[in-house]
């Protein structure tokens, strides 16, 4: 069985623009600065629970949660008008035309991931929805792929991912899936270094239907 496994932020939608705000937002009033290249290196594809061993190491546990907490409930209710990444509903199509199971894995938290995939008209399509908050360990260890896997019954050999940043291009090849690096917000000589098979501006780009054609043959 091939499965296409999407992370969310920066590869079914671009949001990054939308969590540095929230971020800025919620760390400004502790005196932490927080710019769009240290946003790039430090906190794009992280859970929450690094970014808060990285940035709010000062605060106790329940601090930083109610830090983050907060600059969640900003980054949801700042969101207007937002699209999908070009491309991706016509490559669902073809994964529903060919039995091709889909499923998001995300270190974003649940509501979050709830709020943006009804934004963009994915819910439905996408019902299969791992967080890896939820589990044992997050991105970029494989268990959120892993998992994905197992809910979808697909083979590591035959499934395809698709992210957009370091930790969870190390993710999904750590868990055997061939990687197509989206370059929202790194280069694709950058993901590609990190094991990602290419890198592409958005879901129309032939080469994708090309790898997910290669990987069904086995």
């Amino acid at each position: 069985m091939t499965a296409l496994l999407f992370d969310l932020d920066g590869t079914l939608v671009d949001s990054d623009g939308d969590h540095l705000v929230a971020f800025q937002k919620v760390f400004a009033p502790l005196g932490i600065p927080l710019d769009r290249p240290t946003y790039t290196a430090e906190i794009m594809g992280a859970s929450n629970a690094m970014i808060g061993a990285r940035f709010l190491a000062h605060l106790s546990a329940a601090e930083r949660e109610a830090v983050l907490d907060a600059k969640e409930a900003i980054y949801r209710e700042g969101l207007v008008a937002l699209a999908p990444t070009p491309g991706v509903a016509e490559l669902l199509t073809f994964a529903e035309a060919h039995g091709l199971p889909c499923a998001v894995v995300t270190n974003a938290p649940r509501a979050n991931a709830d709020v943006v995939l009804d934004a963009i008209g994915l819910a439905h399509r996408l019902p299969v929805v791992v967080i890896g908050g939820e589990l044992a360990r997050s991105k970029p260890d494989p268990l959120p792929y892993l998992t994905a896997l197992k809910l979808t019954g697909a083979s590591a050999a035959t499934a395809v991912a698709f992210e957009d940043s370091v930790s969870g291009v190390r993710a999904a090849v750590a868990a055997g899936i061939a990687v197509v690096g989206i370059t929202m917000g790194l280069s694709e000589q950058t993901l590609v270094a990190q094991g990602a098979a290419f890198g592409v501006a958005d879901f129309h780009d032939p080469r994708i239907y090309e790898l997910i054609e290669r990987r069904r043959r086995g």
